[in-house]
């Protein structure tokens, strides 16, 4: 069989500000914070209090439905702050870091003398396997239920995504070290998916998985299109997801016992300075990791994550615990006279009524965050099918979601997605809904009433 997976439906949005292949280390941030939010379905029963000291890589929160996830601090300090919200939610958990950083000692482990239990309980009691998600329902795995298979994504395809390739050089120990303890928790395979022109990715010569070459347009990246060519989800089968710096995290914690959750974050889009890449800790405070390389801060916004996935933050705001990837872009606060009635060369479009971009179709864009249009009813114009390479219908879960039918979702392939193989569909939609949150509610209903 082929490991070759080629995706013809979607679209590549080529925009201004791609990171140049240069790492700068920053400094300790003066705050971070964990928050919650991140970890979706997650009701976090808290460990420590404010005030405590604390090490990098100790659990500042359990989950309540599972006391054996534990949440880590991403760095050494004391805590300063818990901040809640309405019925006392816990909505962060702020660190001030100490000058020196210590880490709690895990122990170092050899992978390869390891039972698979014992590795589970490793990732469980260090405060890793939040970096293991599962399909269906992109929540954090259950670690009772041995998946058919773990799929691993080196290829983003997003907007302006961080160049795996780049990021990962030099850290092939780390990795296998991480791929050979995941290979111990299935009784399937662990699979990779690379660019296939890509020679130079570092997962090419690793043992223990196995390799399939990507091609086409976003989102053949995302991990949902290749699950679905290498070995589809049925009801009652559970796959688990691990992202590439993620392995990095869990190779170091075998090789060194501690848990080190240093990500490379690239620094993006058409109103950042210079971009580039920067090391920083997640939770990182924001104006720390950008360092005041923004333009225009008046009229930007900065998202946590791509421009399609991403999430809007402040620069007193915090690095996502899963983000690698940190994107600036004007603020859509201005408005086309009559730009409905007049061609346009300066924005995307798949139709070729209003713009003349699919005459460039390698034409960089710098895009603002204007929706150009007031949300409607949906309207059927069979541009989702366009861009959703997937075989399920787009629209059809979409209203299933809406109205709450449950066989409906089953049937339908609920099972097979997360939010974000809707964001290509959410940007071109003309009725500006918002598919990865309608997606996202409707999941979250399936897990509520079928588990």
């Amino acid at each position: 069989m082929s490991n070759d997976i080629r995706i013809r439906k979607g679209l590549d949005i080529h925009l201004e500000g791609e990171a140049d292949k240069t790492t700068q280390h920053q400094p300790l941030s003066k705050l971070y914070a964990i928050k919650p939010s991140d970890f979706h379905r997650v009701v976090p029963k808290l460990i420590l209090r404010e005030g405590n000291e604390v090490k990098a890589g100790e659990a500042l929160f359990f989950s309540k439905s599972d006391e054996r996830i534990m949440f880590p601090s991403p760095v050494s300090g004391t805590i300063k702050e818990i901040v809640r919200g309405e019925r006392r939610k816990v909505l962060e958990i702020r660190i001030e870091p100490s000058a020196e950083q210590t880490f709690k000692d895990f122990g170092e482990k050899k992978v390869n003398e390891m039972e698979g239990e014992a590795i589970k309980a490793h990732l469980l009691s260090s405060g890793a396997w939040p970096f293991i998600k599962q399909r269906p329902y992109d929540v954090i795995a259950n670690p009772d239920i041995q998946p058919k298979a773990i799929f691993v994504s080196a290829c983003k395809t997003n907007p302006l995504a961080p160049d795996y390739d780049y990021v990962l050089k030099g850290k092939e120990k780390q990795l296998q070290e991480a791929l050979t303890a995941l290979s111990k928790l299935t009784s399937g395979k662990v699979h990779v998916s690379v660019f296939k022109d890509s020679s130079l990715s570092p997962f090419r010569n690793l043992k223990n998985i196995e390799v399939h070459n990507v091609s086409g347009p976003h989102p053949a990246g995302n991990v949902s299109t290749q699950i679905a060519h290498i070995s589809p989800i049925n009801k009652g089968e559970v796959v688990w997801v691990v992202n590439p710096q993620d392995l990095v995290v869990i190779g170091e914690l075998f090789l060194t016992g501690k848990l080190n959750i240093t990500r490379t974050v690239a620094l993006t889009g058409a109103n950042i300075n210079k971009p580039h890449y920067v090391t920083a800790l997640a939770g990182a405070q924001i104006d720390g990791v950008i360092d005041g390389g923004v333009k225009d801060p008046a009229n930007t916004r900065i998202i946590s994550g791509d421009v399609l996935t991403g999430v809007k933050v402040s620069e007193s705001d915090f690095l996502g615990f899963y983000a690698d990837q940190i994107t600036a872009i004007p603020e859509g606060n201005d408005y086309d006279l009559f730009g409905w009635a007049k061609p346009i060369s300066n924005k995307i479009s798949l139709t070729r009524a209003l713009t003349f971009s699919w005459l460039n179709p390698k034409k960089k864009y710098n895009l603002n965050t204007n929706t150009n249009g007031e949300h409607r009813a949906f309207v059927q114009t069979g541009m989702y099918e366009e861009v959703f390479p997937l075989d399920i219908y787009p629209m059809q879960l979409l209203k299933a979601c809406l109205y709450k039918d449950l066989d409906e979702l089953e049937n339908l392939g609920a099972y097979e997605v997360a939010p974000e193989d809707f964001a290509l569909t959410e940007f071109v939609c003309v009725s500006k809904q918002p598919h990865q949150q309608i997606i996202r509610d409707g999941l979250d209903l399936m897990i509520q009433e079928l588990g």
